[in-house]
């Protein structure tokens, strides 16, 4: 009975939140076209514009006159959502976002393998979606702000082949063996562990990235992009954890993952699974003072190259990023 009730508040939110996304883009034609083209790509299943009140999407910064290094650590950062938009968009829908979002300055790719999760549990398939829009949207509101300095998508590796990255990221935390292929798109657990080794890092990036941005108007955004990846992965970090008190190995392996990302990163323990603490849960990894973990680009570059020498290209990007910031960190 309470699982019916929570599906059915599930589906009341998912409604709502299409009727504001199609008010949005009905309300106000061109105008708000131009203002919210951070929605561009995104359809919405509603029946028309519903009868509620809608805040006013974020205004896209227009950028001033500024220095190549706020565009370079933006750059960086439409890397990592391009990343994390092909692979919840392969999850949820079983398609590449639009192709309008992928072009740009140096060498464009392709996402290799992807397909979409037949998920048993309906409310992580609704997870699954709502992220999915929201990573696309990160894609299209950096490529604004960026405009023509915006960097293509690059090549993608998000395939579940054995020696694919996926793959090797699981044998590198022990779940899988040898020439063994660990599969995100198998079931819903998978999934999340595959989008745990997303999240946790998409935070702890944005967070190391933001003092280096000298404008202000960029650092609120950046600022805001932080804030809905933490909300992500607070959610994918609280279903495994609820999942995980029926089947222990879902805990058991956040750890897994946890210490193989702490291997790749450097000497110091910045990282962390969600096996409780005493009588408490761990949903939010934090320092002694309760503050998130930050990465350098570098040791973001090393957990999404699975490498930990200075390298360019790897593991979930075959060929390296685009942009000027390339390089993992020597960490040892």
């Amino acid at each position: 009975m309470n699982h019916d009730i929570v599906l059915e508040v599930l589906d009341a939110t998912e409604k709502r939140r299409n009727e504001r996304r199609e008010f949005i883009r009905l309300a106000g034609g061109a105008s708000v076209a131009a203002a919210g083209l951070a929605l561009a790509g995104c359809s919405s299943d509603n029946d028309g514009p519903g009868s509620v009140t809608t805040p006013a999407p974020t205004p896209t910064p227009t950028p001033p006159t500024t220095g190549n290094a706020d565009f370079d650590v933006l750059n960086f950062a439409l890397n990592l959502e391009y990343l994390e938009a092909q692979f919840y968009s392969y999850a949820a829908n079983g398609v590449s976002i639009p192709i309008a979002l992928l072009g740009g300055t140096g060498t464009p790719g392709a996402p290799t393998g992807g397909r979409q999760v037949a998920f048993t549990d309906p409310a992580v398939g609704r997870y699954a979606r709502e992220i999915a829009s929201d990573e696309q949207q990160h894609v299209a509101f950096l490529r604004t702000v960026l405009g023509n300095s915006a960097v293509a998508q690059p090549a993608l590796d998000i395939s579940a082949d054995p020696n694919g990255a996926f793959s090797n990221a699981a044998r590198a935390a022990g779940l899988v063996g040898p020439g063994v292929a660990f599969d995100p798109y198998a079931n819903d657990q998978n999934f999340l562990l595959a989008a745990f080794i997303f999240e946790d890092v998409g935070v702890s990036a944005y967070k190391g990235a933001s003092p280096l941005l000298t404008n202000k108007t960029y650092l609120e955004a950046a600022a805001g992009i932080l804030a809905a990846e933490a909300y992500h992965a607070g959610l994918i970090r609280t279903v495994l954890y609820r999942k995980g008190i029926a089947t222990p190995s879902a805990i058991d392996a956040t750890e897994a993952i946890s210490n193989a990302r702490d291997g790749l990163d450097g000497a110091s323990d910045i990282d962390q699974g969600i096996r409780p603490i005493g009588s408490a849960s761990n949903i939010v990894p934090t320092d002694s003072s309760g503050i998130a973990f930050s990465r350098s680009a570098g040791q973001v570059l090393n957990i999404a190259y699975l490498n930990k020498a200075a390298v360019d290209r790897g593991g979930f990007f075959p060929v390296g990023v685009n942009g000027n910031i390339r390089l993992s960190a020597a960490s040892g």
